[in-house]
C-alpha cells in the first residue's frame, strides 16, 4: 500500500510546487520582458509568457520526489521504474529548455498585426521538430517501451530496432508539435491536458494489472495532472500568465514519454486524436492559419477565415459566435469525449 501513498505524496508535491512558484515566475518573466499579447481581449493586455516553466518545475518536483521516496523508503536500487523515470526527467528538462528558447523568440522578427500591435513569432515551423528531437534520446538509451505492438486488422508486430530508433523519436516529436498547434486561448492547453492526463492515469491503473511499466506510466500522468491543476488557477480566463510553447512542447512530450514507458501507445494515439485532426486542418492552410478568432465588439469571436475551417476553433466559431471561455469549455469537452474512448479497451 505504501507505493500508493508515495504516488499521492508526489502528486501533492507537484501540485503545491506549481501553485507556489507560478506567481513568482509570473513577476520574474514579466520583469525580464518575456511577455506576449493576450490577443483575444479587447485591450490586448501584455502578460508574462512561458508558463510551461512553472508546470515543468512541478512535474520535476513530483517525479524526483517519487524517485527519492521509492528509492529510500522501499529500498529500490535502480529498478526499471526508477531508471525510466530518470529518463523521463531528462526529457522534460530538454523540452522545457527548447520551449523556453522559443518563447524567448531567439532569432525572430517582429510582425505587426492588423490592430497595430507588434508581436514576435518564435522559431520557424520547420526547425521546431529538429529542436524537440533530442528529447527522445533518454528514452532511446534506456530502451523504454516494448518493441512488440498490436496493430488493428494486422495483429502483433515486432518492430525490433525500429522501435527505439524510429518510433520513439516520431512519437516524441509528433506529440510535442501537435499539441503546439491547438493553443492560444486562456486555459485551453492546461484544461485539455488535465483531461487526457487524468484519463491516461486512470486507464493505466485499471489496465496495468500491477505491471511495473504501466504503473510507471501512471506515475508520470498523475504527476503531470497535478501540476496542471496547480497551473490552471493562473491560466484560466482571464489568464494571469500565458503558457507559451514551453508548455505545449512539455505536454506533448510527457504524453509520448508516458505511453512509451507504460506500453500504452494505442491509448496515447486515441487521446491525441483532437491534435492529429488539428494537424490535418492546419495542413490545409500550409500551416499558415492561426487558431485565434476575430474579436467582436460584444466580446464574442467569429471565424477568422470566412467559411474556411483550419482549426477546431474555427469550426466551433462557425457553428455559433461564442466567447473565448466558451470555445475553451467546448474543446475540453471534445477532449473528454476522445479520452473516454480509451476505456472500452479494458473490457
Amino acid at each position: 500500500m505504501i507505493i500508493i501513498e508515495i504516488l499521492l505524496i508526489s502528486s501533492v508535491i507537484s501540485l503545491i510546487t506549481t501553485l507556489a512558484i507560478t506567481p513568482y515566475f509570473t513577476r520574474f518573466l514579466y520583469a525580464a520582458g518575456i511577455v506576449g499579447l493576450d490577443l483575444q481581449k479587447k485591450n490586448k493586455p501584455k502578460l508574462a509568457t512561458s508558463g510551461g516553466i512553472c508546470v515543468a518545475f512541478g512535474v520535476l518536483a513530483g517525479l524526483l520526489s517519487y524517485i527519492g521516496l521509492q528509492t529510500f523508503l522501499r529500498g529500490s536500487r535502480l529498478e526499471s521504474d526508477v531508471i525510466y523515470l530518470l529518463a523521463v526527467t531528462a526529457s522534460v528538462l530538454i523540452v522545457m529548455f527548447v520551449g523556453l528558447l522559443d518563447d524567448l523568440n531567439v532569432s525572430t522578427k517582429k510582425v505587426k498585426t492588423k490592430e497595430g500591435y507588434d508581436i514576435r513569432i518564435g522559431f520557424p515551423q520547420w526547425i521546431k521538430p529538429l529542436l524537440t528531437l533530442p528529447a527522445a534520446i533518454p528514452l532511446m538509451v534506456v530502451r523504454a517501451g516494448e518493441t512488440r505492438m498490436v496493430i488493428p486488422f494486422i495483429g502483433t508486430v515486432d518492430f525490433g530496432i525500429l522501435y527505439p530508433f524510429l518510433l520513439i523519436p516520431i512519437g516524441m516529436v509528433g506529440a510535442s508539435n501537435a499539441v503546439n498547434m491547438l493553443a492560444g486561448f486562456n486555459g485551453l492547453e492546461a484544461g485539455m491536458g488535465i483531461v487526457y492526463f487524468l484519463g491516461l492515469a486512470i486507464f493505466a491503473l485499471l489496465h496495468g494489472g500491477g505491471a511495473t511499466n504501466t504503473w510507471t506510466g501512471s506515475v508520470i500522468f498523475f504527476v503531470a495532472f497535478a501540476a496542471l491543476i496547480g497551473f490552471m488557477r493562473y491560466s484560466w480566463y482571464p489568464a494571469k500568465i500565458l503558457p507559451g510553447d514551453s508548455l505545449t512542447y512539455l505536454l506533448g512530450s510527457t504524453v509520448a514519454a508516458g505511453v512509451i514507458v507504460g506500453n500504452m501507445e494505442r491509448s496515447g494515439i486515441i487521446v491525441m486524436l483532437p491534435f492529429m485532426i488539428e494537424f490535418l486542418l492546419k495542413l490545409r492552410s500550409k500551416f499558415r492559419a492561426s487558431s485565434l478568432g476575430k474579436l467582436r465588439e460584444d466580446g464574442k469571436l467569429d471565424p477568422p477565415y470566412g467559411g474556411k475551417i483550419y482549426s477546431w476553433t474555427h469550426l466551433l466559431m462557425k457553428l455559433k459566435p461564442m466567447t473565448e471561455k466558451h470555445v475553451v469549455i467546448l474543446l475540453i469537452l471534445i477532449q473528454l469525449f476522445f479520452t473516454l474512448l480509451i476505456f472500452p479497451q479494458i473490457v
